[in-house]
C-alpha cells in the first residue's frame, strides 16, 4: 500500500510540475520569434511601435524565462528523486540531451542578456536584431533537446539490455530515435502557436478595454497572422503524429478513439461517454476517417485494444484529453482565418465586442489546448515510463514521504504564478504602451 502511495504521489508531482513547467516553456520556446518578427518589421519599416513591442515583449519574456529556470530545475530534480530506478536505468542514455539543453538554454539567456542592455548602443541597428538570432536558435534548440528525452521514453532505442543493464550505449542513437521528429515538429509548432495566441489576447484585451492605438491592432493583426499560419502547421504535424502512434504506439491511439475491435474502414470517434462494458454512447462518428488518419486511405485496418494485453492498455480518459486538444486546435484555425480574412476585407465583424472576447480567450484556451496535449503525452504512455521496458510502478522511489514534498512544491509554485502575475500586471500596468510611445515621441 505505501509503496502506491509512492507511486501515485510521484506520479501527481511530476504531472503538476510538468503542468506548471509548460506554460513558461511555451512561452520560452514561442514568444523569441515574435520578438524577432516584430524587431525585423521595425527595422524594414521604419515602424518604431514595432521596435517597442519588440523591446515591451523582450521584457515580460525575461519574467517567463527566470521562473521557467525554477520550474525546469524542478523537474531535473524530481527526475532523480522520484523516479531513481528510472535515471539509473536510463539517466547514461539521455545525459547528452540532457546537457545539450541547459548548454542551448545558457546560449539562449546570454545573448537575450545582451540584447536587452544594448539597445541604441549600435551605430548600425541590424546589428542589435542579429542578436535575436541566436535567442530564437537558444530557444528552439532547448526545445529539440529536452523533447528528445521524452521521444526516447516513448520509443527507446541506442542500447543493448544484457541481465537487466544497459550495455553498448549509442547516446545519438538513443537522441534520434523514432519519435523524435514528430514530437519535436510538434512542441515547436504548438509552443509558436499558443505564443501567437497568448500575445493576441493581450493585444485583443487592449481593443476590448477601449485603447485606440494602432499599436495593439498591429501587434493583433501581426499575431493572429503567425498564428494560423502555426495552427494550420501544427494539424499537419499532428497528422503525422497519428500515423507514428499507428506503428510504434497502437494502444495509446486505440485508447485515444476508444477502439477495441481491430477492423478496416475504421471511424474516427470524437466526444462521447464509455460505458462500463466499452460501449461508446453520444460520441460524432467520422465514418472511415480512423484509417484514413493512419494509412491514408478508408479501408486501412486500426489495431484495437481487444487485442493488446489488457495490462498494457492506457487509461481511456486520454480520450477526453485528445478531444480536448484537438477542438480547441480547430477552433483557434477557425478563428484565426476568421480574423484574417476579415481583416484582408475589411469587415466590420472583426471589430465587434463578442468577437474580441473570442480573441481575448484564445491565449488561455490555446494554454489548455498544451496541456491537455502534454497529459494525453504522458498519461497515454502509461503503464510504462520507459515503453515496454520498465513501469512506472518499478520507476518509482519508495519513500513514504514523497506526499510532503507534493504540498512543499505545490506552495511554491502557487507563489511562483500569483508572483509572476503580479510582476507582469505592475510592469506593464505601470507603463502601458500609450504612456511610453508618448514619452518617446511615437505617433499612437
Amino acid at each position: 500500500m505505501k509503496k502506491m502511495e509512492s507511486v501515485e504521489f510521484s506520479r501527481y508531482l511530476s504531472m503538476l510540475t510538468l503542468s506548471v513547467h509548460v506554460v513558461f516553456a511555451t512561452v520560452g520556446v514561442g514568444v523569441p520569434l515574435f520578438i524577432m518578427i516584430a524587431h525585423w518589421l521595425g527595422l524594414r519599416r521604419g515602424d518604431e511601435q514595432y521596435l517597442l513591442m519588440a523591446k515591451r515583449w523582450a521584457r515580460g519574456y525575461v519574467i517567463s524565462v527566470a521562473v521557467g529556470v525554477v520550474t525546469g530545475t524542478a523537474i531535473a530534480l524530481q527526475l532523480a528523486l522520484l523516479w531513481p530506478k528510472f535515471m539509473e536505468m536510463a539517466g547514461q542514455v539521455v545525459a547528452l540531451p540532457l546537457f545539450m539543453e541547459t548548454f542551448a538554454f545558457f546560449f539562449e539567456a546570454i545573448f537575450l542578456g545582451i540584447y536587452l542592455y544594448t539597445w541604441n548602443r549600435f551605430k548600425n541597428p541590424k546589428h542589435h536584431f542579429y542578436l535575436l538570432i541566436p535567442v530564437a536558435l537558444g530557444a528552439g534548440m532547448s526545445a529539440l533537446f529536452i523533447t528528445s528525452v521524452n521521444a526516447f521514453m516513448n520509443t527507446p532505442q541506442g542500447f543493448a539490455l544484457v541481465d537487466g543493464k544497459l550495455t553498448n550505449i549509442q547516446p545519438l542513437l538513443a537522441m534520434f530515435n523514432p519519435a523524435m521528429p514528430t514530437k519535436v515538429a510538434h512542441v515547436l509548432t504548438s509552443a509558436y502557436m499558443t505564443a501567437a495566441f497568448v500575445l493576441a489576447s493581450i493585444a485583443a484585451f487592449h481593443l476590448l478595454r477601449g485603447s485606440r492605438s494602432s499599436y495593439h491592432r498591429k501587434g493583433l493583426a501581426l499575431t493572429m497572422k503567425i498564428g494560423l499560419v502555426f495552427s494550420i502547421a501544427t494539424a499537419l504535424v499532428g497528422d503525422l503524429s497519428g500515423k507514428f502512434l499507428a506503428e510504434y504506439q497502437p494502444e495509446k491511439l486505440a485508447a485515444a478513439e476508444w477502439h477495441f475491435e481491430t477492423e478496416g474502414e475504421a471511424p474516427l470517434i470524437l466526444f462521447g461517454t464509455l460505458t462500463e462494458t466499452n460501449e461508446v454512447k453520444y460520441a460524432i462518428k467520422i465514418p472511415y476517417a480512423l484509417s484514413f488518419l493512419v494509412h491514408s486511405n478508408f479501408s486501412g485496418e486500426v489495431k484495437g485494444l481487444n487485442d493488446i494485453p489488457k495490462e498494457n492498455h492506457p487509461p481511456l480518459v486520454i480520450h477526453y484529453l485528445f478531444d480536448a486538444m484537438v477542438t480547441i486546435g480547430i477552433g483557434l484555425t477557425v478563428l484565426s482565418l476568421a480574423y484574417v480574412i476579415g481583416l484582408r476585407r475589411n469587415w466590420r465583424f472583426i471589430q465587434n465586442k463578442l468577437f474580441r472576447m473570442l480573441l481575448v480567450a484564445s491565449g488561455p484556451l490555446a494554454m489548455l489546448a498544451i496541456q491537455a496535449g502534454w497529459w494525453f503525452t504522458e498519461v497515454g504512455r502509461q503503464p510504462w515510463i520507459l515503453n515496454g521496458l520498465m513501469k512506472t510502478k518499478d520507476a518509482a522511489t519508495t519513500s513514504p514521504h514523497v506526499w510532503l514534498m507534493f504540498i512543499a512544491f505545490a506552495v511554491l509554485y502557487l507563489i511562483l504564478m500569483i508572483g509572476t502575475g503580479v510582476v507582469l500586471t505592475r510592469m506593464f500596468k505601470k507603463n502601458p504602451a500609450e504612456l511610453e510611445m508618448e514619452k518617446r515621441g511615437i505617433a499612437l
